[in-house]
C-alpha cells in the first residue's frame, strides 16, 4: 500500500505526470508484485487502485468512452461462497489495506467483491444505476432518478463481476473521502437483477440474429384508427427495424406517443418500451413523461450539447442490449435519427443504433425492436435516409399533406409495409391484407387514407374487416 495520509492522496493525473522511475518507486512502496514487468498504463491503474481510486474514474469524454460490448471474458470457476479458487491468501493479504474507490471491488468475500474491512453501516447507502465502463477499466454508475450523481466503480469490481456498459447494478455506496471526486461502490449485490457470481451468457454481439416472426400485439380499440392501421399495413414484430419516415408537421410526435401506449398495453406481458428523445424541446420531454407514464423516457433535451446528447444515446443503447441479453423483449423508439446524426456530425454514425434491432435465436435471450423516425422531404435529410434505407425491414410513412387535409394519422398507406410478412401473419390474415393493399394501391394517397379509415370505423376489429373484404 502506498503510505500516504488522507491529506496527501494522489489523483490519477498525478500518477500520469510522473516518470517511469518515479512510478516504479511508488510501486515498490505499495508492495505491487512484478511492477517492473507492467506497461505504464497498467502500472498507473495498479497504483491508483492501491491509492484508493481517488480519481473517482476519469471524466467521460468521447476519447475515453467505450460500450463494453465485446465478447464476455470466460469466468473462472468459483468456489463455494463466490471466491475464486486460489485467490485466498497472499493476494488478499496484500490488498487488505487498500483504500478508497477500489475497496469493495478488489477484495474477495461472499460475492467475490466485498471489502476486507467494511465501512460503518451508517455511512453506506444503497444505490441502483446504469453502469458506463470507461476505457481505462474503471466505471461510472449513474444513479437512477438523479441526473447528476455518479458513483465510482473500480476496475477490480468490473473484472470480477464481468460488468458491461449498460448493466443495471445495485449495491451499497460510501461517501467520497477527502481527495475523491465521487462516492464509491462498496460491492456489487446484483447485476441486472441476478447475483454477480452467476455466469453470464455471451454479449449481445455474440448472439444469433434471426428473421422477425413473432407479432407484437397492440392495444387496438375498435375506434383506434392509428393502432389498427399499423396492425394492418405494417404489423410490428419482435426484432424489427422500423423506419418512420416523417415530413415536418405530419403529426410525428402524436403518432409515436399513441404507438408507444399501444405497445406498452397490448398484452398481459408487453415488451419493455424505452423512448429515446434527442435534441428535443424541454416542454416536449415533459409532455412525453406525462402522456406515456408507463414507458421509460431517456431524454437529451435541446439545451444539452451534442456531446451530452451522444452520451445519453449510447448509454441507452447499451442498456437495451443488456436487457436483451438477460432475456427481455425490448422496444426502443428513437426520435429522431436525423437529430442524432446532427449531434454526431456524421449520418453514418446512426447505423449502429438502427442496426441494433434483431430477433435472437438463443432461448435465454430476448429481442430488440427499433422504431426510429427520420425526416424526409428536403435535400438535407437524404443523407440520413441513405444511411439506414438498406437496413430497415419495416416502413411507415407520414405525409404532411395528409395532415393538412385533416387526416389523422397522416399515413401514406400505399408506402407502408414490412419484409417477411409471411412469417408474421397467418394465412388468412395474409390473404386479407393482400386484398386490402390491392384496393388501396389503385387510389391516390388521400383517397386511400380515407378509405382505410372508413373500413376501420365500419368494423369492430381488424379480423372482421379482413373477413368482409
Amino acid at each position: 500500500m502506498i503510505p500516504l495520509d488522507s491529506n496527501n492522496l494522489l489523483h490519477m493525473t498525478d500518477f500520469e505526470a510522473k516518470t517511469l522511475a518515479e512510478l516504479h518507486a511508488l510501486a515498490g512502496k505499495a508492495g505491487i508484485d512484478g511492477f517492473r514487468r507492467l506497461r505504464r498504463e497498467d502500472l498507473i491503474d495498479k497504483l491508483d487502485s492501491s491509492n484508493g481510486g481517488s480519481d473517482g474514474g476519469s471524466r467521460s469524454t468521447s476519447s475515453d468512452r467505450e460500450q463494453g460490448d465485446g465478447p464476455a471474458r470466460p469466468r473462472r470457476r468459483r468456489s463455494r461462497g463466490g471466491r475464486d479458487r486460489g485467490e485466498r491468501g497472499g493476494r488478499d493479504r496484500q490488498r487488505s489495506g487498500s483504500r478508497g474507490g477500489e475497496r469493495g471491488g478488489d477484495e474477495s468475500r461472499d460475492s467475490g467483491n466485498a471489502p476486507a474491512s467494511a465501512e460503518p453501516d451508517a455511512e453506506l447507502t444503497e444505490a441502483s444505476g446504469v453502469l458506463e465502463v470507461l476505457s481505462r477499466g474503471s466505471g461510472l454508475l449513474r444513479v437512477e432518478g438523479e441526473t447528476t450523481t455518479e458513483v465510482y466503480v473500480s476496475p477490480a469490481q468490473i473484472r470480477r463481476c464481468q460488468l458491461r456498459s449498460g448493466d443495471k447494478v445495485v449495491g451499497p455506496v460510501r461517501p467520497a473521502r477527502r481527495g475523491e471526486r465521487r462516492p464509491s461502490l462498496v460491492r456489487v449485490e446484483t447485476v441486472n437483477g441476478a447475483p454477480p457470481e452467476d455466469d453470464r451468457g455471451p454479449s449481445f454481439e455474440g448472439l444469433t440474429p434471426i428473421a422477425p416472426h413473432r407479432h407484437i400485439p397492440l392495444k387496438t380499440e375498435s375506434d383506434d384508427v392509428l393502432a389498427r392501421s399499423v396492425d394492418l399495413l405494417a404489423p410490428l414484430a419482435f426484432g424489427q427495424r422500423v423506419l418512420v419516415e416523417a415530413q415536418p408537421r405530419s403529426g410525428r410526435t402524436s403518432f409515436l406517443k399513441s404507438l408507444a401506449k399501444s405497445i406498452a398495453s397490448g398484452s398481459d406481458n408487453p415488451p419493455s418500451v424505452t423512448v429515446l428523445l434527442v435534441d428535443e424541446r424541454p416542454e416536449e420531454v415533459t409532455a412525453w413523461t406525462r402522456t406515456v407514464p408507463d414507458v421509460e423516457i431517456a431524454a437529451a433535451a435541446a439545451d444539452l450539447g451534442a456531446h451530452d446528447q451522444i452520451q445519453l444515446a449510447e448509454r441507452t443503447l447499451a442498456k437495451v442490449k443488456r436487457q436483451a441479453e438477460a432475456g427481455e423483449d425490448v422496444v426502443i423508439i428513437v426520435d429522431s435519427l436525423t437529430r442524432l446524426g446532427s449531434a454526431y456530425g456524421d449520418a453514418g454514425a446512426i447505423k449502429p443504433f438502427f442496426g441494433t434491432g434483431r430477433e435472437i435465436e438463443e432461448e435465454s435471450a430476448g429481442s430488440v425492436t427499433v422504431i426510429a423516425t427520420a425526416l424526409w422531404g428536403s435535400p438535407g435529410d437524404q443523407e440520413v435516409m441513405d444511411a439506414v434505407h438498406t437496413t430497415e425491414n419495416a416502413t411507415i410513412r407520414l405525409d404532411s399533406g395528409l395532415a393538412a387535409a385533416g387526416i389523422v394519422p397522416a399515413l401514406d398507406v400505399t408506402s407502408c409495409g414490412i419484409s417477411g410478412q409471411e412469417a408474421v401473419l397467418d394465412a388468412d390474415e395474409l390473404s386479407g391484407v393482400r386484398k386490402l393493399r390491392a384496393e388501396l394501391k389503385s387510389m391516390e394517397p388521400e383517397a386511400a387514407a380515407n378509405r382505410l379509415a372508413e373500413l376501420i370505423k365500419g368494423s369492430a376489429s381488424n379480423e372482421e374487416l379482413l373477413k368482409n373484404l
